[in-house]
């Protein structure tokens, strides 16, 4: 069965008239944004780095800050929305700049918790750029907290994962969580 007849049932299901004139085209529409919004599945690392990884002497923290991020909870099908930062330590390369949030946003498109987006993104930036570290914390906003269950609006989820440098020297660390401050 089609992405457009599941709504059309979940509609039924509802109590809704999927025929009334709000609602003729909803189903459609609604697998249209489904798709758009799991479309990380139809993505891999390869594609999306696309050989932009480069040599480099540089041994600093390289950090991309801000990543707005949108995904799916796995468990209720509900938005959360934030932001990531995510840093490497290179060890003779450097991966091109937009494919830190290109990476980001791959795994945010698929059905997720937060913790398990924190560690994919680390793990994929790690086996790209065979980093000497790799840092992400991802801070966002769940909406199945907040429109349903507990309903606490001003509610937010911090998660972080630390690879190498980042996770076994202390001061690497304190200087990435300075930077993202």
């Amino acid at each position: 069965m089609s992405l457009e007849k599941h709504y059309t049932a979940i509609l039924e299901a509802l109590g809704e008239d999927p025929s009334r004139e709000g609602l003729a085209d909803t189903p459609a529409r609604a697998a249209k944004a489904m798709r758009h919004l799991c479309r990380g599945y139809d993505q891999n690392l390869d594609e999306i780095v696309n050989g932009a990884l480069f040599t480099s002497d540089t041994r600093e923290i390289v950090l991309v800050k801000n990543i707005e991020l949108y995904s799916l909870c796995e468990h209720h099908m509900l938005p959360f929305i934030g932001k990531a930062h995510v840093a490497y330590l290179p060890a003779g390369k450097v991966l091109g700049l937009s494919k830190v949030a290109r990476i980001v946003e791959m795994y945010a498109r698929r059905l997720q918790i937060q913790e398990n987006l924190s560690r994919q993104v680390a793990e994929a930036v790690q086996s790209v750029t065979g980093a000497a570290g790799v840092a992400v914390v991802i801070e966002a906003q769940h909406m199945c907290m907040m429109m349903r269950g507990v309903e606490k609006q001003n509610s937010s989820m911090v998660t972080s994962v630390m690879l190498g440098e980042f996770h076994d020297n202390p001061s690497t660390r304190a200087e990435f969580l300075s930077l993202i401050r």
